[in-house]
């Protein structure tokens, strides 16, 4: 079996990494919530942020006289990026030609599949985060009971969310931009009878994150559609039957020094494919893809929790 040459590297490794850059899971929705800020050391401290970081500024200034300073963010909490990585074959007899290094396609199903596992294991890393109700504060969280669950006659999500919205504008001057909801959670919101008898006027046949998004005053409703198998190998919802609401940085080009409700701190580049080599025990190409990356909460008062939004009313 012949070995890749430095040339073939070269060619194929690039490809894969800006591939894996842009991959995106279906029904993972962790990097809209926690965007990736790319981070060139594996610790230090979380760049968070107060009320001064949306406060107003008065720039004006006389001819020679100084020029206002301001500086957004604080450093809080420490952090520290565990190197992450995982391996996935493509053994000789999948190839057509088994003297020859995997084509591209080969390739990419193989970091394809590795790409599934790291970014199912961030986005229940950052669920965990956003879903843990002792990261916020009493004012910025409500556990819903009985019938006042979005799956009971007398909820009213519409009213909750917009108790989120003014609890977030209280703390940080600007409404949230983005509601995240749990597979759950929107299952409850389509049958709901507020939503449905809000939404009637319509002509759409279902309730869509697009009618959610115009009829809360958001940027952006996304579903947590995610499942994860215990060691049992009984599946469970990432996203649970919980909401989150946030102000968080929806740019293209997200970076730590502009508020949000968190991040995803991650290594420059990550994440990125390794050299393929060949294992000749297995008699296979081995593929690898590096994400090191954590999850961060830079700005806690920019979001509200809902917690059992979706679950049955008792």
């Amino acid at each position: 079996m012949s070995q890749m040459t430095p040339g073939q590297a070269r060619v194929v490794d690039p490809i894969l990494s800006t591939h894996a850059l842009g991959y995106k899971g279906a029904g993972l929705i962790a990097r809209v919530l926690f965007p990736i800020a790319f981070v060139g050391m594996y610790g230090g401290n979380v760049i968070e942020f107060g009320k001064e970081a949306f406060r107003l500024y008065n720039s004006r200034r006389a001819p020679g006289s100084a020029t206002k300073r301001i500086q957004f963010g604080y450093q809080g909490k420490p952090y520290a990026i565990v190197p992450s990585a995982l391996e996935a074959p493509v053994p000789r007899e999948l190839m057509r030609d088994a003297s020859q290094v995997p084509g591209i396609n080969l390739a990419t199903r193989a970091v394809n599949t590795v790409l599934r596992s790291v970014n199912l294991e961030h986005e229940y890393n950052c669920a965990q985060l956003a879903r843990t109700a002792g990261n916020y504060d009493a004012g910025h969280k409500v556990a819903l009971v009985g019938t006042a669950r979005w799956t009971g006659n007398a909820s009213d999500p519409s009213a909750d969310i917009n108790a989120g919205r003014e609890a977030i504008r209280a703390s940080i001057g600007v409404y949230p931009n983005l509601v995240v909801l749990s597979a759950r959670a929107f299952s409850a919101c389509q049958n709901n009878a507020k939503i449905l008898d809000r939404v009637k006027y319509t002509g759409r046949d279902s309730v869509t994150t697009e009618i959610l998004a115009r009829l809360w005053n958001v940027a952006q409703v996304v579903v947590g559609e995610a499942t994860v198998a215990d060691a049992a190998d009984a599946f469970g919802d990432v996203w649970g039957n919980d909401v989150v609401l946030a102000y968080t940085n929806i740019s293209s080009d997200p970076n730590v020094e502009e508020p949000s409700f968190g991040y995803t701190y991650a290594i420059e580049g990550h994440p990125l494919v390794e050299q393929p080599y060949w294992d000749p025990n297995s008699k296979s190409w081995i593929y690898g893809v590096s994400f090191d990356n954590t999850p961060v909460l830079s700005g806690i008062t920019a979001g509200y929790l809902i917690q059992d939004a979706g679950a049955a009313a008792a």
